[in-house]
């Protein structure tokens, strides 16, 4: 009798939700295929604590009420309070380094034991020793740095100096973008879940077509014409008075734009004397299979903001670095952060710094990820609802679509579930697109391991 009580209390939770919630980045908690996964994988005790989440969290649409609980992780895998093992190809992207790295742990310990806080006015040799490896590996001149709590404060400090250092205070970010969760980062993005009848948004922050050509309003088709470069120009012609221009060098959704594409933004960018802030917060790091991912670009933005795999995958960090000579805003407080120099969260992103490094693991991003979507796209000729195959480095998209060419997003939520079943996490975005974005550190044989999940499952559909 409990069993069926919890399982119609989980049901009674999920069903509190709107008619329809608009994809958008990441899988949304509400829907008829999240509810057929839990009646079918959870037990009384699982039940139970998620109904404890449900009652003291706010809900909201991409965590609670949430789909499972976690018991563990380590390196690439997640564990279940029912012992279930999953390959994350999720995590976040906080994972580049893999869930408790020896080495990370043992910086926190150290760092925790001697100095576990930072009070204003106050430095440390922690925050001093992060600034200075940012500024050794950041491209170009940029050699300084503020750190926030997460990449959304990181974004917000960014634009706050671009109006500082030019006077002006609009921007040009890109719909469909994401650069967090706070009213001015929505009022950056594009996303209709993010933004949707929250009321005014931050005034100034103008949208442009991203590079996809996919979805593009100018009709790219599979390769992008530049017509979108072209537009921004348009746009930075007409306002006239842009402080900064803000986007994503990369999408994990699959949004790879061409070299050219960055090499025109960035001559825009200098002719309007207009602020490049590139986010790199989910895929720098080594990622995409360089440190950065506007160096593969031949860029260099005039700010760089970086986050989530900076913690190790286990404490909140980002950081903006900047040109030296943006150092402008000596009379005024950017960020002001209560952990901006914690000296524990430096300690961790220095040892997350030093294992990317040393073990080298932008080249071996690089390479594991070309083999894993060769592989990905030999899938393609049995599936016809595999369309397309994109990545760098260990951030791959594949994107699925009907035969008539509409988006099959009934179908990758159904592939996200089948592959959960077999013990593969990964998240949906934009609806039709499965992002995988495993651990730097993933063994070879669980990237394989991934291949033949992704084959069973689509062979269910």
């Amino acid at each position: 009798m409990q069993g069926i009580d919890g399982e119609r209390r989980l049901d009674k939770m999920n069903r509190e939700k709107p008619a329809e919630v608009p994809q958008s980045e990441g899988d949304v908690n509400l829907s008829s295929a999240r509810d057929a996964w839990q009646r079918e994988h959870l037990d009384d005790a699982t039940r139970a604590m998620l109904e404890e989440d449900a009652r003291y969290f706010l809900h909201q649409s991409l965590s609670t009420p949430c789909l499972n609980v976690l018991e563990h992780c380590e390196g690439s895998v997640l564990v279940d309070m029912q012992g279930r093992r999953y390959l994350d190809f999720h995590g976040n992207n906080v994972h580049q380094v893999g869930f408790g790295h020896p080495k990370v742990k043992a910086a926190i310990s150290e760092a925790l034991e001697n100095l576990p806080f930072c009070t204003r006015r106050y430095t440390n040799r922690y925050a001093i020793a992060l600034a200075r490896k940012l500024a050794q590996l950041a491209p170009g001149n940029l050699n300084k740095c503020l750190f926030a709590p997460g990449g959304a404060e990181a974004i917000s400090m960014a634009v706050k100096l671009a109006r500082m250092a030019t006077g002006r205070f609009k921007t040009i970010s890109m719909w469909d973008s994401f650069h967090g969760a706070t009213l001015d980062t929505i009022s950056l993005g594009g996303e209709f879940l993010f933004r949707n009848g929250i009321g005014p948004l931050l005034a100034g922050a103008e949208h442009v077509p991203p590079p996809e050509p996919q979805r593009c309003p100018f009709r790219c088709g599979k390769t992008c014409s530049l017509l979108c470069a072209d537009y921004v120009e348009y746009v930075l012609r007409k306002e006239g008075d842009v402080a900064a221009l803000v986007a994503e060098t990369v999408r994990s959704t699959g949004t790879i734009p061409p070299v050219q594409y960055w090499q025109q933004l960035r001559a825009l960018c200098d002719r309007y004397g207009v602020l490049l802030i590139l986010d790199e917060i989910p895929h720098g790091l080594g990622r995409t299979g360089s440190m950065f991912t506007c160096q593969q670009y031949g860029i260099i933005p005039d700010m760089l903001v970086i986050g989530k795999g900076l913690g190790g995958g286990s404490l909140p960090l980002a950081a903006l670095i900047a040109r030296e000579d943006l150092d402008v805003a000596r009379d005024r407080a950017l960020g002001h952060f209560t952990h901006e120099k914690n000296p524990v969260l430096c300690a961790s992103a220095l040892a997350t710094l030093e294992i990317i490094e040393s073990e080298q693991l932008p080249l071996r991003a690089q390479k594991l990820g070309d083999h894993f979507r060769s592989q990905l796209r030999a899938l393609q000729p049995p599936h016809g609802l595999l369309s397309d195959v994109r990545g760098m480095g260990l951030m791959t998209a594949i994107t699925l679509n009907r035969p008539d060419g509409t988006p099959a997003d009934t179908e990758a939520e159904q592939m996200m579930y089948a592959a959960l079943s077999r013990g593969l996490s990964f998240k949906t975005s934009m609806g039709n697109v499965l992002v995988l974005t495993p651990p730097l550190t993933i063994a070879e044989e669980e990237l394989q391991s991934a291949v033949s999940i992704l084959e069973m499952s689509f062979s269910t559909l």
